[in-house]
């Protein structure tokens, strides 16, 4: 009798603490939401870089770092995402260097579009982030090698970084990402909406759910 108890106010302390769990996350979602919906100018910047088509029903806003393992890991999912509905989803990046050193490596990032490479130097980056990111800090100068390989003039990269219109570029977008609430990498917002939570599944659903709402509208 005395186990049979035990158990049964175990099992209704996990309930209060799940309950917990979820009402915190529903709250921070409301939050996020309400804060989103406040400053969407923030939320998209004329020079933040963008994929897909202009008109596309689905818009996901990223802030990332590309020190961020978890960024590296996100990326080939939403590419997944996008080569699956090609004419209705399109990617903007913003950056949040949270990591040390993460700030040089976005000047990087920042200065290959002036060669018109900003793809190319980004999946190069992920791709090898293992080799220039040791103990969370990013090592720039181990992020040259990968840029080259990408095909950048390295060279007018170390120059080009230092413009002082790419530091503006970087300072506007952790401005914004500290007005919208972004404390960590990736974060993602779909038509202006955050994530409930973090998970690939989350992000999945907010997509879906859009795409729906969008085939409804046709459909209307």
């Amino acid at each position: 009798m005395k186990q049979k108890t035990i158990l049964i106010t175990a099992l209704v302390l996990l309930a209060i603490v799940a309950g917990g769990i979820l009402t915190f996350w529903g709250q921070k979602a409301d939050e996020s939401a309400q804060t989103a919906a406040k400053n969407q100018e923030s939320l998209v910047r004329s020079h933040a870089p963008t994929i897909g088509k202009a008109n596309a029903p689905v818009h996901i806003v990223e802030f990332f770092d590309p020190a961020c393992g978890t960024c590296a890991a996100f990326y080939p999912f939403v590419k997944k995402m996008m080569a699956a509905h090609p004419d209705e989803i399109r990617l903007t990046v913003r950056y949040a260097p949270f990591h040390q050193g993460s700030d040089e490596v976005v000047k990087m990032l920042e200065a290959s579009r002036l060669q018109g490479k900003f793809w190319q130097a980004l999946e190069a980056l992920l791709a090898s982030q293992s080799a220039w990111v040791q103990n969370h800090r990013a090592n720039a100068d181990l992020a040259w090698a990968p840029l080259a390989s990408a095909g950048l003039d390295t060279e007018s990269l170390k120059r080009d970084m230092q413009s002082p219109a790419i530091a503006q570029v970087i300072a506007q977008d952790l401005a914004d990402a500290k007005t919208l609430n972004v404390a960590q990498t990736p974060e993602y917002f779909v038509n202006g909406r955050p994530m409930p939570s973090f998970g690939y599944e989350q992000l999945r659903t907010l997509v879906d759910e859009e795409l729906a709402a969008t085939s409804k509208r046709k459909a209307g």
